[in-house]
């Protein structure tokens, strides 16, 4: 049997869209789930494998810019809604269609391509490197309080219908994109994604609520969140389960926290995808009783490397060479001068003797500054050829704030 690759066409994607929900155990989404991604969908940077007249494959492509070390936004290929039928697998079905993918990528002219993965050994022979992790957090509230800085008492709090709140939440969203690298600026429809609330994902928990945070009438943050009642012969026992928070300050980041810290008749606080190096760790009085837990979160796959090195800043002066290996994408192999500081960057090949030898893999791991080139070495992925070459280049990599994918796609 032949597989062909082709676009995705409108009226195909129904039975696109059954056969990804069929790989990822076949229970269907909640409808209003379903229509928003037909309506994200971008069908022209979609693929569908196909065996005669069957679909035994799905890609997607969405249409992102990332936050890059510097500020900088950069144009991104958000790979998506990517399966292989049980029936087809190790017959290069996923292979095919992330040569077609990247390739298509590169002709775009875009620099990066970033996914999330359903496990996360996957995309690294296709040149994807983890470049930033999130903290899930299981925090016993019953032990744990909030140490509040000045001002905290100042914000004033009240609930909200959350659609009633939708576009005062997104306009507080908007004014925090860029302050770490790795958040993606939403194009319109994404504003809705926020707003999904399932019956079926919320684990017997309410309806998802808002609460927003203003001082002197000025709206200074916001906090989603469902509530799940829960009763032992002891007492009451529930959670809260965070949705999303944002604040301006960090006065109204406490207070949001703290107010999910006291709501009645709860004892554990659940949050998933919060930056590694998320304030709340210094607000609490004992991380020990926070239930920890780190993950991967955003994998980086550089695309055009020259273009990518040089769209971002670098926190120290660098001027280094990458001997790079990328057989994926062997526009990429060779050697790459970077020469770069706080103000900008170039990245040329160059036929200079080189500095550091490493695979695409490592620099997109190292991309978004939350993975150090030391570690990287210490794991045997990268070999300095030239002394004082990696500790100059992994200090310029570096970010001051840990990059963060607020929410996947």
């Amino acid at each position: 049997m032949t597989t062909e690759l082709r676009v995705l066409q409108r009226a195909q994607w129904d039975e696109w869209y059954g056969k990804l929900e069929r790989a990822f155990g076949g229970v269907p989404e909640a409808p209003e789930e379903r229509e928003l991604f037909r309506t994200l969908t971008e069908f022209d940077r979609s693929i569908a494998a196909w065996d005669g007249d069957e679909c035994v494959g799905t890609a997607g492509a969405f249409s992102y810019q990332v936050s890059v070390p510097g500020g900088a936004f950069v144009p991104a290929a958000g790979v998506t809604m990517v399966s292989v039928a049980a029936t087809h697998r190790r017959r290069g079905v996923l292979t095919s269609m992330m040569r077609r993918q990247l390739d298509d990528v590169h002709m775009w002219g875009e620099p990066l391509a970033v996914l999330t993965a359903s496990e996360p050994e996957i995309y690294g022979r296709f040149g994807y490197g983890v470049g930033t992790h999130q903290l899930n957090l299981e925090i016993d509230t019953s032990r744990v309080r909030i140490v509040a800085p000045p001002g905290t008492d100042g914000v004033r709090l009240r609930f909200v219908p959350v659609a009633e709140a939708a576009e005062a939440c997104e306009a507080v969203y908007l004014r925090t994109i860029g302050s770490r690298p790795g958040m993606i600026a939403r194009t319109p429809g994404w504003e809705r994604l926020p707003l999904l609330d399932p019956r079926g994902e919320r684990e017997g928990a309410s309806p998802m609520q808002c609460v927003l945070a203003e001082r002197d009438g000025e709206l200074v943050g916001y906090v989603r969140f469902r509530n799940k009642p829960e009763w032992q012969a002891s007492g009451a026992k529930g959670s809260i389960m965070l949705r999303h928070i944002d604040a301006l300050d960090p006065a109204a980041y406490a207070a949001l926290w703290r107010f999910l810290f006291d709501i009645d008749l709860t004892s554990t606080v659940r949050a998933g995808m919060r930056p590694v190096d998320d304030p709340l760790l210094q607000l609490v009085t004992d991380i020990r009783r926070c239930g920890v837990l780190v993950r991967d979160s955003m994998h980086v796959r550089l695309v055009d490397l020259g273009a990518a090195l040089a769209a971002r800043t670098y926190q120290a002066p660098v001027d280094v060479v990458f001997e790079v290996e990328d057989a994926f994408c062997p526009w990429n192999e060779g050697r790459w001068r970077l020469t770069g500081d706080m103000k900008g960057a170039s990245c040329e090949r160059t036929a200079d003797e080189a500095d550091l030898a490493l695979s695409a893999r490592e620099l997109g791991s190292a991309y978004l500054g939350g993975v150090t080139l030391s570690s990287l070495a210490g794991a045997g992925r990268v070999r300095e050829l030239r002394g004082g070459a990696l500790a100059e280049a992994s200090l310029a990599f570096g970010s001051d704030l840990a990059p963060w994918l607020p929410h996947g796609f």
